[in-house]
């Protein structure tokens, strides 16, 4: 198992030294800060200890309880019981938030206060890593601020360790948005100059001044974003009113293009900083150990992050994935013990979102036929939909669909063809659960070495994507487009990612039908790159609420097969699955702030629609 270094890392973060043999759950364990100076002070090891214990805080974006995984349009599961599935549902409220950060990245963040305190009375400590601690608590203490703007908008700055017995008329109230990233930014700056640029072996995993940078550029882009941007060129914000109790407005109302530019400016420093120190897109199929895909560039894009030495990464979740994870949760069914669990679907917007062989949307492709996608047709395999034809490397690499090969581990070879009649092999047979509800299953993070055989375990671990190099790409590339200048170079960063998935270019694709130069087409371009390239990597929940087209596609119940059907006749008809869905406007668009926390602080106020 190639996976030592990500180990290593795991064992680095563990609160005390000697419980690092039984720490699967070291994220979770953080110090006790009735004994802070006396002992985690009290030497250099105990304050390494300290400061890798912060990192705790993270919440696990490759957990299915995950706020961001498995919670938009992408996918539909057959686990509608479990946490998550509440958010696509539009259950939860200030007294029930169900997944919640506010607290527990607050309490990250005093952490890192209380580390930066104590951090230069460490005896025998040098100066030189003194130094190099103090700038990655202050890294942390950015993403954490970051991750609640992200989630809450505006939120309350915090710039020192908070007397917990204060007294009431001394809390804060929610600094204006923009305030906050300002200051936000700031940090990440100041922690960038004293990170090293990368790391490797037992140091995998902690942070980076291309991290920094790189986080900096990706929250900077949300700020230019429509919903934090006065609703972009609309004018037409959600937040009019939007006041702290004395009049202070909390997420601009007028749009401002010159953010744009600066999230352009701060891309590019990221991407300069990555590529310096070697990070590039991923080509290494010929080095992955896997006869499977055959094809070499579906087997580029299914091991784009699953390849333990991808140059493309930049920043990893290195918690080993547990047997409820993805992986199971997406694998064809063996048996009812096996833990596969045949349940991670994608939906019909999902797969008509990615591009056609031609690197074109299918209803823009003059060559496809788009009217009738949801006619049968033919593959080498047998019928299958016409929807699944000629379609683009990406699609074939990370969907399984009726009448295709899945690249996996099975007692009868390396990879099922799978089918999904009802009474099929991925058919829903007559089951309750463990099914899947579109008659389509997941691929992407799925290991085609995954075995199996032996029950619930996970024999292939992996690093799971926080930031790889194509998100700074298109990243730089839609910051171009908002601001409308440069769109040239804007095509040439998304044409770096169309060329690793093995379509044409922007102007290649688009000749036929009278090319794409213009700003508003580039938009739409360069945001189904991020649909396609980035799907189920935690991005899509909040990209559809910066760009404040939430309303469109997660207020409806999704589409699939007729997973009752047991014939083709039946089954390929698009269906509506069953589960309800829904989100309100403009209330979802951020998570309520939890009921107890404004309960406790008089000067908070709730984000609207709660």
């Amino acid at each position: 198992m190639k996976y030592v270094k990500l180990r290593y890392l795991i064992l680095m973060l563990a609160v005390f030294s000697l419980t690092v043999s039984s720490c699967t759950d070291y994220l979770d364990i953080v110090p006790d800060e009735r004994a802070t100076e006396e002992d985690a002070f009290a030497n250099p090891n105990a304050a390494k200890d300290y400061l890798y214990s912060i990192y705790g805080y993270m919440p696990n974006k490759r957990s299915s309880g995950s706020l961001d995984l498995m919670t938009t349009d992408e996918i539909v599961t057959a686990f509608e019981h479990e946490n998550f599935a509440q958010f696509p549902k539009g259950q939860y409220t200030p007294a029930n938030p169900v997944i919640q950060y506010w607290s527990g990245l607050y309490k990250g963040i005093r952490q890192g206060y209380i580390f930066l305190n104590n951090i230069d009375s460490v005896p025998e400590l040098s100066e030189r890593k003194k130094t190099e601690y103090k700038a990655e608590a202050k890294f942390l203490i950015g993403y954490f601020h970051f991750l609640l703007t992200r989630m809450y908008g505006p939120i309350i700055i915090q710039e020192e360790v908070v007397d917990v017995d204060k007294p009431y008329e001394d809390y804060k109230a929610r600094a204006p948005y923009d305030e906050t990233i300002n200051h936000i930014a700031d940090i990440f700056d100041e922690a960038a100059k004293d990170l090293p640029a990368k790391r490797s072996g037992s140091e995998y995993g902690r942070a980076t001044s291309v991290i920094a940078k790189s986080i900096k550029a990706r929250m900077l882009l949300y700020a230019a974003s429509p919903l934090y941007n006065g609703g972009g060129k609309s004018n037409s914000s959600y937040y009019e009113g939007f006041t702290n109790d004395d009049g202070t407005q909390l997420i601009p109302t007028e749009y401002d293009p010159e953010k744009w530019k600066r999230a352009a400016n701060a891309a590019k420093d990221a991407i300069d900083a990555a590529e310096s120190v070697g990070h590039t897109l991923f080509y290494g199929e010929d080095n992955v150990s896997a006869d499977l895909p055959e094809d070499p560039v579906e087997k580029r894009l299914r091991f784009t992050f699953m390849y333990e030495d991808s140059p493309e990464l930049i920043w990893t979740e290195t918690r080993e994935e547990g047997p409820y994870g993805l992986q199971n949760k997406s694998t064809p069914r063996v048996s009812e013990w096996s833990g596969t669990w045949n349940g991670v679907a994608p939906t019909i917007t999902i797969l008509e979102a990615f591009y056609t062989e031609n690197g074109l949307p299918i209803d823009k492709d003059p060559n496809y036929n788009y009217e009738k996608r949801y006619d049968i047709g033919t593959n080498s395999n047998g019928t299958t939909l016409n929807l699944n034809r000629h379609r683009g490397p990406r699609f074939e690499a990370w969907i399984s669909y009726h009448n295709s090969y899945y690249e996996i581990l099975r007692p009868e070879g390396d990879q099922v063809l799978m089918k999904y009649r009802k009474y099929d092999n991925g058919g829903i047979q007559d089951r309750s659960e463990n099914y899947s509800p579109t008659g389509y299953l997941n691929k992407k993070g799925v290991h085609p070495l995954l075995d199996q055989s032996s029950g619930l375990g996970i024999n292939q671990q992996y690093p799971w994507p926080k930031i790889r190099l194509a998100e700074l790409y298109l990243n730089y590339a839609e910051a171009l487009i908002g601001y409308g200048q440069d769109l040239e170079t804007a095509k040439k960063y998304i044409d770096k990612v169309r060329k690793r998935a093995g379509i044409p270019t922007i102007d290649e694709a688009w000749a036929p039908i009278g090319g794409a130069n213009d700003q508003e087409t580039l938009r739409d371009i360069v945001r189904q790159e991020r649909t396609i390239e980035f799907y189920l990597e935690n991005m899509r929940f909040w990209d559809l609420r910066r760009w404040m087209i939430a309303e469109d596609y997660l207020d409806e119940k999704l589409e699939g097969m007729n997973i009752q059907g047991e014939t083709d006749e039946e089954f390929f008809n698009v269906t509506k699955v069953n589960f309800p869905r829904r989100f309100d406007t403009p209330a979802h668009y951020l998570m309520p702030i939890p009921q107890r926390e404004i309960d406790r602080n008089p000067e908070l106020v709730q984000n609207p629609g709660y």
